[in-house]
């Protein structure tokens, strides 16, 4: 029977090469490098192949929150390339939303300029988008 520092080698580098074929954000590689770890560790001071899991576990559960922690995602946030014209169903008052009505749907809405209120029935430009929600500034502004 192998020995577990070479299980824990193989396993280590399967899911080390696992990563380059399956990218599952860095998941199976951080095991991976667990695995790696547990291996050298088990030559010097794990021999209990419990204690072996558990220190697996472990690494393999600190190195993928500390992972997240480091690489975070920047909210996401689309521009749309071209002002289109949307016009309001509600008044969009200062600093809050309200819906406009934009390529036949009802959207929710807010103004780009947090100090301006928009009454209802007014064209505005749909300027950029975060999520559902439309950022918008109305029409007689931006053609004056």
């Amino acid at each position: 029977m192998p020995s577990t520092t070479l299980i824990w080698l193989l396993a280590g580098s399967v899911l080390c090469l696992l990563e380059l074929f399956m990218p599952t954000a860095f998941a199976a590689f951080l095991t991976g490098i667990s695995a790696l770890i547990v291996a050298f560790l088990s030559q010097t001071i794990l021999s209990k192949l419990w204690l072996q899991i558990v220190v697996w576990l472990f690494l393999s559960t600190v190195l993928v929150v500390l992972s997240r922690r480091f690489m975070t995602v920047p909210k996401r946030k689309t521009k749309i390339q071209h002002a289109i014209i949307g016009e309001t169903l509600t008044e969009i008052p200062a600093g809050k939303p309200g819906r406009v009505l934009y390529e036949g749907n009802s959207w929710r809405a807010r103004c780009d300029d947090e100090t301006l209120s928009i009454s209802p029935n007014q064209r505005v430009y749909v300027t950029g988008r975060e999520g559902t929600t439309l950022i918008v500034m109305p029409e007689n502004l931006l053609d004056s």
